[in-house]
């Protein structure tokens, strides 16, 4: 029962911070110092991979008629590829929802950057940073896009793309990019790419939303990968882990709906800059305890 209650906890922490741009890595790294979960080592770094799809699900979720690209009307039984007579485009328009389509090329266009350094580099990152070093990373990745975030919002740059059909393939793709540098702990994927999103013109509900998306990709491949690995490497579950990693899941997917509701309810009266001043305490909060308890 303790390690399901660590488990609702861990949970609670992914949920809310996975999607606030104030880096679950950061949060991660202070609660497992606090809150440590009797299991294994290859079990909690793919546990604390996997509970993220329970977020990536709320995600799904919420946005459901902005990402289901499918849909086939009532009337339109019969295979419609049959009539030979009908346009191609008339054609599409009665089964997928060609903006949506185009939204997930955009999408794909803008996870293929990080998922190629991932693959490439991600060992070697998580070689480098080991123990302590790991935590002044993340601290000084919280310090750093902390300061940026308050020195962006000063600029009061006014986001011209409200709507994600108008965003361009380029900067879809240029924001794919930006999110490469998430790939350092402590950066947080959410903040780095809304961060980008808002220089390159979108205003923060689409900013907000487009890093969402660009979210689902990431995660759930980050995932895949992880518990094939967890597999590959010999490992197994037992049944009170496979219930740890239910009940984060579940834990993280009830909270998210919350987070995420809160976050495009909250941008769209205030700005930023509160999360740039929260990151730079946590930032410091991190460098403290590491250099005078650790």
């Amino acid at each position: 029962m303790i390690e399901i209650l660590k488990s609702i906890i861990l949970g609670i922490i992914e949920g809310i911070t996975e999607w606030l741009p104030v880096s679950s890595t950061g949060h991660m790294i202070l609660v497992d110092e606090l809150i440590k979960l009797d299991q294994s080592k290859a079990f909690m770094d793919m546990f604390l991979v996997v509970i993220q799809l329970g977020a990536i699900l709320a995600v799904i979720i919420l946005f459901w008629n902005k990402l289901w690209p499918f849909h086939l009307k009532k009337t339109e039984v019969a295979p419609y590829f049959k009539n030979e007579n009908k346009p191609f485009s008339k054609l599409c328009n009665n089964y997928i929802y060609v903006d949506r389509f185009i939204l997930w090329f955009k999408i794909l266009l803008a996870s293929v950057p990080a998922a190629i350094l991932g693959i490439l580099f991600d060992d070697q990152i998580d070689a480098m940073l080991t123990g302590n070093m790991r935590a002044y990373v993340v601290a000084g990745a919280l310090i750093v896009y902390g300061v940026l975030f308050i020195i962006i919002e000063s600029m009061k740059i006014k986001g011209k793309i409200e709507n994600l059909d108008k965003l361009t393939y380029r900067t879809a793709l240029f924001i794919g990019l930006i999110q490469c540098l998430a790939l350092v702990p402590g950066t947080s994927r959410s903040g780095s790419t809304i961060l980008g999103a808002v220089l390159l013109g979108l205003s923060r509900t689409s900013a907000a939303e487009f890093s969402f998306f660009l979210s689902i990709p990431a995660m759930v491949g980050g995932s895949a990968i992880k518990v094939l690995q967890y597999f590959a490497d010999g490992n197994t579950f037992d049944s009170a882990q496979l219930a740890i990693l239910v009940v984060g899941m579940l834990t993280a997917f009830i909270v998210s709906v919350l987070a995420i509701k809160f976050l495009l309810s909250y941008i769209r009266k205030h700005d930023f800059k509160a999360f740039g001043y929260y990151r730079i305490i946590l930032g410091i909060i991190v460098i403290l305890y590491f250099a005078l308890v650790k």
